[in-house]
């Protein structure tokens, strides 16, 4: 005969009160961009995630990421504004990055071990803009070991905490400009445009080797990415200082990812036919990208281009989503 085994029995939650309660956030589906100056030793994800959970939203995602030492704009994207994310990560960007020059580390940032240290007392003003100017245009640039950059599905950092050095490939990136912004014993702060996937350690290693005292990255602050600046951007303190009935207020219109192409209104029939999929005469000329909207102002229905006099839509909303925005 078998014998029964009873199970011990389970501890209501009253008799187990060392258990943390776990609070269920009613999520929502919210539609728009938000501006976030990230902090310092924040992951972007990391970011991401506490405005998602401060906004409930349902659908969120960042357009490009910000080293945690890294701190300013990080445009976060909410719902249909995912669509156009891309749009973001592919822009130029734009940073204010200080070097500590003679200072040469393992990361080439302030986070690495010091490997040499070099006089760059008699480093001039002069010599610091010769040296960037040396790398204005398009040039090739080897991606740093310590980077998010993928190998076997692996960050590179992830390699070289462990020792371990993997060949990489050179890219090439192209540098728009490069200002002295302001220069102190031992610092120079730098405005540097650039297109996206330019590694601003990388250059300031590569500037300080051109001065020949070597130098490090002592702090990076991302300014801009396209059109979208820290203007108007907002911490996540406070965010979360702020009550949260104004926080969803704080977002505005996908397209504002898009502000750089044309715009196309259409009529209500030819608005409905185009948010449908359907390929649409227009009396515009030929464009790689358009803003498309209906005839109400704030009727973001996507993007789209032109050829020949036909409008072919490349990122739609959906019906759901055109109606809230025009509710917001």
């Amino acid at each position: 005969m078998t014998e029964a085994v009873i199970a011990p029995a389970q501890p209501s939650r009253a008799q187990d009160d060392k258990r943390p309660l776990r609070v269920r956030v009613q999520r929502r589906p919210l539609h728009g961009v938000l501006l976030l100056d990230k902090p310092l030793g924040l992951s972007s994800n990391d970011a991401l995630q506490k405005a998602k959970w401060l906004l409930r939203a349902e659908k969120a995602g960042h357009t490009g990421t910000l080293d945690p030492l890294a701190t300013g704009l990080l445009p976060l994207c909410f719902g249909a504004a995912t669509k156009f994310s891309q749009l973001s990560l592919d822009a130029d960007k734009r940073y204010l990055a200080t070097l500590a020059l003679g200072v040469r580390t393992t990361t080439g940032d302030a986070e690495g071990e010091v490997l040499e240290r070099h006089d760059a007392g008699h480093i001039t003003p002069e010599q610091i803009a010769a040296a960037c100017a040396a790398f204005a245009g398009e040039i090739d640039q080897m991606p740093p070991m310590y980077s998010a950059l993928k190998h076997e599905g692996k960050a590179l950092y992830e390699y070289a905490r462990a020792g371990i050095e993997i060949e990489r490939k050179s890219r090439r990136v192209t540098i728009h400009a490069i200002d002295i912004v302001s220069m102190q014993a031992g610092t120079v702060t730098l405005d540097v445009r650039c297109t996206k996937g330019t590694y601003i350690r990388t250059l300031a290693e590569d500037i300080g080797a051109k001065l020949g005292v070597g130098a490090s990255l002592a702090a990076l602050r991302r300014t801009g990415s396209g059109s979208l600046t820290l203007e108007g951007s907002i911490t996540l303190a406070a965010l979360e200082a702020m009550p949260e009935a104004q926080r969803a207020a704080l977002l505005t219109s996908p397209d504002r990812l898009l502000a750089e192409a044309p715009e196309l209104r259409l009529p209500a029939q030819e608005a409905a036919r185009f948010l449908s999929g359907l390929r649409r005469r227009v009396d515009a000329p030929d464009a790689g990208r358009v803003r498309v909207y209906g005839p109400e102002p704030r009727a973001f229905l996507g993007s789209a281009h032109i050829t020949s006099g036909e409008l072919i839509a490349d990122r739609l909303l959906t019906p759901p989503e055109v109606q809230a925005l025009l509710s917001a």
